[in-house]
């Protein structure tokens, strides 16, 4: 993918190295000459600018990039940069980070925002996960579709655990997207077999119901396929 970061400072240079680890094209872009620290993503493109000027995003030919991730320490330049890139610009995808909860009310599709993070939700969320095992969390919700991704770490209680995947029947518009074990993430296929205390994370539609997800986890062999 082609990513223009808007915001320059270590959570932007931060992002831009994971991407860049992916094999995905950056351009950093920010108005403070400080925060020129091309030497630290020096695989990046780097751009001096203000990110919420037209002149400059038309410059950074942002109607070419997949995604524009506003993350600077602003949610007003947050709010302008994720609107002008949506709708002026025709940008795919938009991530915006929000500074301040208080603002998160904001960050909705009439912005331009598709998916807002917010670092005290995501903190908030992670404590909930080392006292709770077992329940599911909400680490976040897209804006445009209302579905959200929710983690829930597998007690080894669970009926599911030794159960290939291929024998499990997930309940309706969810979807489990990813199996975070030890240091590993693993992409889910149907030979894989859930083991006690991995991480599952699942998208979870606005129309789908998440307790049946969690009965199912704790006490559901019901929802397992009984193998020829």
């Amino acid at each position: 993918m082609k990513v223009m970061i808007a915001g320059a400072g270590s959570v932007g240079r931060s992002i831009a190295r994971d991407l860049l680890e992916h094999g995905h094209e950056v351009l950093l872009v920010d108005s403070n000459p400080a925060a020129m620290r091309v030497a630290q993503v020096a695989e990046a493109e780097w751009m001096l600018a203000d990110v919420c000027e037209m002149s400059a995003l038309r410059d950074a030919q942002v109607e070419t990039m997949d995604v524009v991730v506003a993350a600077t320490g602003d949610d007003k330049a947050n709010l302008v940069v994720s609107f002008l890139a949506k709708t002026e610009f025709g940008v795919p995808r938009t991530v915006a980070r929000v500074n301040n909860p208080r603002n998160e009310w904001m960050y909705d599709t009439q912005w331009g925002v598709d998916v807002a993070v917010s670092t005290p939700r995501i903190m908030t969320a992670m404590v909930e996960e080392a006292v709770a095992i077992g329940d599911l969390v909400r680490v976040f919700t897209f804006r445009q579709s209302g579905a959200a991704m929710v983690e829930v770490t597998l007690p080894a209680s669970s009926p599911v655990v030794g159960v290939p995947l291929s024998e499990i029947q997930w309940p309706v518009d969810i979807v489990l997207a990813c199996i975070i074990r030890g240091d590993r993430t693993i992409a889910p296929t149907p030979d894989d077999t859930l083991e006690a205390h991995d991480e599952l994370l699942f998208i979870v539609s606005s129309e789908a119901d998440p307790e049946s997800l969690e009965q199912l986890l704790r006490r559901g062999p019901a929802a397992i396929r009984p193998t020829a």
